[in-house]
Parts: structure tokens; sequence; C-alpha cells
């Protein structure tokens, strides 16, 4: 969103600027597809394209071609290795990564806001990058995806889902899904709470979630989408309550399902669920007590606790 909003107000001010896009990413490279740098013609930046001496060499090619007034879409691959016989990097992490520059002007500016404007619904879109120029629709598909085919230099396209990619669904609006809901915002996640109590204080006050609604936690499974990009976290105020959503989740194909509580309190719902005939493999896929375990005291610490093991296992997920 910030570097939309960059190119937004620079074309708006008549500034010509660079938009610089990783398409395609080989073995070890700092920059992954998708990345992204914006360089405008009065020498200011915004994002990243994988930093070091590439991302240097990089912006200085985007300004030169800002001075030459240059117009023309194209591709440039950077190879990380010393012995790179062309196309060399200055980094030596042995990967690679093809670029495309897109000289972004007034014309430019439709698309841009089409963006900005999807993306503060909410919603998302697809943006795809050819030879012939920049384009953007909106779209239902919340799956993300990258996707390249270089053929040659002028025979390439890319498309990426944009938007809010990631789904952190949290039972239980009480006090810990405050802190919880504003660091998982802040990390680029879709916020949800669903609680089985009206009015109540947290919930009102919760001004980080993008979505708040008082549901019957028996029929919690039918409001969470399954899928790679859904992560659930369940702190209810209570053990039954916890216990009668975690039964509906464990079957579900998740990215992360997560439990908070006590190591006495987790068991105690397990060896239940057990008896019920849930089996204890899908049990051992459930993070609870929910966080890396680094002695959390606050609320505050309990939420980077659990965004810590939640970024743990979305990065493994992503590579």
């Amino acid at each position: 969103m910030k570097i939309w909003n960059f190119i937004k107000e620079k074309l708006e001010s008549n500034h010509k600027v660079i938009l610089i896009t990783v398409i395609e990413r080989i073995g070890s490279s700092p920059g992954k597809a998708g990345y992204k740098m914006a360089v405008s013609e009065d020498g200011l930046l915004e994002g990243s394209i994988g930093g070091g001496v590439m991302e240097v060499n990089m912006v200085e090619a985007a300004k030169k071609l800002l001075l030459e007034n240059a117009s023309d879409i194209f591709i440039k691959r950077q190879v990380h290795s010393s012995d790179a016989k062309e196309d060399k990097s200055g980094l030596v992490c042995s990967g690679e990564q093809t670029h495309v520059f897109m000289p972004l002007a007034e014309k430019s500016l439709k698309t841009v806001l089409n963006i900005i404007e999807c993306l503060e619904k909410g919603k998302n879109g697809v943006l795809s990058m050819t030879p012939q120029g920049m384009f953007f629709f909106e779209s239902e598909n919340f799956e993300y995806y990258v996707r390249s085919s270089i053929k040659s230099k002028t025979n390439w396209t890319f498309s990426e889902v944009i938007g809010i990619r990631d789904t952190l669904y949290i039972f239980g609006g009480g006090h810990v899904s405050v802190p919880v809901s504003n660091v998982f915002r802040m990390l680029g996640f879709r916020v949800i709470i669903y609680d089985n109590r009206k009015d109540l204080s947290t919930m009102v006050k919760n001004q980080f979630a993008h979505q708040k609604d008082i549901i019957d936690y028996h029929n919690a499974s039918s409001h969470v989408k399954e899928g790679q990009n859904s992560y659930v976290a369940i702190m209810t105020v209570s053990h039954a309550e916890d216990q009668l959503i975690l039964k509906q989740m464990v079957s579900k194909n998740l990215a992360y399902l997560g439990m908070i509580g006590s190591k006495n309190k987790v068991k105690k719902i397990f060896d239940s669920l057990i008896a019920q005939g849930i089996t204890q493999e899908k049990l051992d896929k459930v993070d609870s007590p929910m966080g890396l375990q680094i002695n959390s005291e606050t609320i505050e610490e309990i939420a980077i606790s659990i965004a810590a093991r939640v970024i743990q296992v979305k990065n493994s997920i992503e590579s």
C-alpha cells in the first residue's frame, strides 16, 4: 500500500517514476518475486528489491533512465556470482533474480488509483505486467500467487495477487485479542474476530480488526475459509468454548491452528477430544500453548510470541 501511495503522490506532482519489480527469483537471492521499489525523478525512493549493491545499481540505472526520459519497458537479469560472465549483480549468494523496469507517468495514474481504491476497501486484485504495460483488476481470489513466464527479453509476462493475502481468525474478543489484532494488522494480515458475547468492551474498542462478528461458537467452522492463507487463534473466555471450537478446526486445512492456555489446560482439552475420537495426529498439529516460548508475561508479550510463531510457520510455507 505504501509504495502505491508514494507513486500516486509523485505522479500527481508531475514527477515520473520507474517501478522496479522482481518477477523471477532463482536459488539464494535476496529479492523474492513480487518485491518492488519505486524510484522518482526527484531522487526519492520507496520499497526494496532485496538490498545490497545490486539494489544500489538498479536504483542508479533507474535514475539514469529518468534523466533520459526513457519510456521503454524492459527486463534485466542479475546473477549473484563473482564467476558470472554477464549480468553480474555484485552479490555472491549464488542465486539470480530478474527485474522489470516499468516507467510510470501521468497516464499510469488511473491504474495506480484503482489499486489504492481496491486495497483501501480490503479487497484483492491481480496486477499484471507485460512488455505492453501494467494492468490491474479486482478479483475475488484470496489465494495469493506470483506467476511469471520469461521466454525472451521481449516475450515475458508477470502477474500476482496483491492485497491482504493472509487472514487471522481470532476466536475470543477479550483483552489478549486487542494487541494480537494490532500486531497482525501491522504484519499485513486481514484480522477477523469472533465472539459470542454482545457489547463486549474489548470488541467495541478494538480498532485494529478488519471485521468483528458475534457468532454461535457451535457454528464456528462455517466462519473460517480453508487454505494455506488461513490462520486460526483460539482464545475464548472458557475451556469449554476453546474445546468446542478446536474440535471443529482440527480437521480443516489451515496454515496454522493455535490455542492459548496453560499446559495443564491443553492436556485436559486434548484428552477430552481424544476420548471423543479426535486422533493424536490431528492434535499434534495444534500450536498449544500458543506462540514461541519466550516466557511472556504481559498481553503485549503474548501477542509478540504468537506473531513470531505464525511468521515462522508462514515463511516455512512460502519457502
